[in-house]
C-alpha cells in the first residue's frame, strides 16, 4: 500500500468514525425534533454533464444522503470524471475517464429542522485513482526531415483531497427537491506519475493545490 493510499484510508476511516459517533449521539438524545431516522435522499448533479458538453472536461455524479433528525446528513458521493482536451498552444492532447469517490457529512444550520428549506454546511474526503493518455501530432525536423511523434498511454495517477461546502435545499413538489452548493477543494496528497502533472483530475477539476466548484442537484426524498 502506497503512502497516498494509506493517507486516503485514514481519512475515510476518520470520516466514517465521525458519522458513527454522530449517529450514536443522536440515538441518546431525547428531543422534540422527531425520530432519529428521517429518510434517505438520492440525487444527481446537473452541472457536471452540462460542463462536459460545453467544455473539454466534466463529470457525472450521484449522491446518497441519510437524514438523521433533520440535522445530520451522512453523505456518500460517486461519479465518473472525463476529459478530452487539446491545448491550443502546445497541441498536446489529454484524455482520461475514471471514477471518483467522496464521503462526508452535511449539517443543517437552520433552527427549524422540519422546514421545507435547508441551509447547510458540510465536509468531504475524496479520492480518485486514474489513468490518462497524452499525445502530440508531431514536430517536423527542419534539418533532417521527418516527424518526431510523442505519445504516452495509461499514465497512472492518484489524488486525495478534502472539500468544504455550503449549500441550500428547497422542496419543490412531493418528494422532489432542488439543491445548490458551492465547494472549496484542497489537495491533500497526490501521485502525479512519472511524466509530470496531469491536466485534469476526475472529480476535482483541473489539477492544482486548490480549486472551486459548484453543484446543482435534483433530489428525490425516499
Amino acid at each position: 500500500m502506497t503512502y497516498t493510499h494509506r493517507i486516503s484510508v485514514f481519512i475515510w476511516t476518520l470520516i466514517f468514525s465521525c458519522m458513527v459517533a454522530v449517529t450514536g449521539r443522536a440515538q441518546t438524545q431525547q428531543t422534540d425534533e422527531g425520530s432519529l431516522f428521517g429518510g434517505v435522499e438520492v440525487s444527481v448533479d446537473v452541472v457536471g454533464p452540462i460542463q462536459a458538453t460545453v467544455s473539454s472536461y466534466g463529470q457525472y455524479e450521484a449522491q446518497l444522503r441519510v437524514n438523521l433528525r433533520g440535522r445530520y446528513f451522512p453523505v456518500a458521493e460517486v461519479g465518473i470524471g472525463t476529459s478530452d482536451h487539446e491545448d491550443d498552444a502546445t497541441r498536446l492532447h489529454y484524455k482520461t475517464s475514471a471514477p471518483f469517490f467522496r464521503l462526508g457529512c452535511d449539517f443543517n444550520v437552520l433552527k427549524n429542522k422540519r422546514d421545507i428549506y435547508r441551509l447547510y454546511v458540510g465536509v468531504r474526503a475524496a479520492y480518485t485513482s486514474y489513468k490518462y493518455d497524452l499525445s502530440h501530432p508531431g514536430v517536423e525536423d527542419p534539418v533532417w526531415g521527418g516527424t518526431s511523434m510523442y505519445s504516452v498511454e495509461d499514465a497512472e495517477c492518484s489524488y486525495c483531497w478534502a472539500e468544504a461546502l455550503a449549500g441550500v435545499q428547497a422542496k419543490i413538489a412531493g418528494p422532489v427537491h432542488l439543491g445548490w452548493s458551492l465547494r472549496y477543494r484542497k489537495r491533500l496528497t497526490a501521485d502525479e506519475g512519472d511524466i509530470g502533472k496531469s491536466w485534469y483530475v476526475p472529480g476535482y477539476g483541473t489539477s492544482g493545490k486548490s480549486a472551486f466548484g459548484a453543484t446543482f442537484s435534483v433530489i428525490i426524498v425516499l
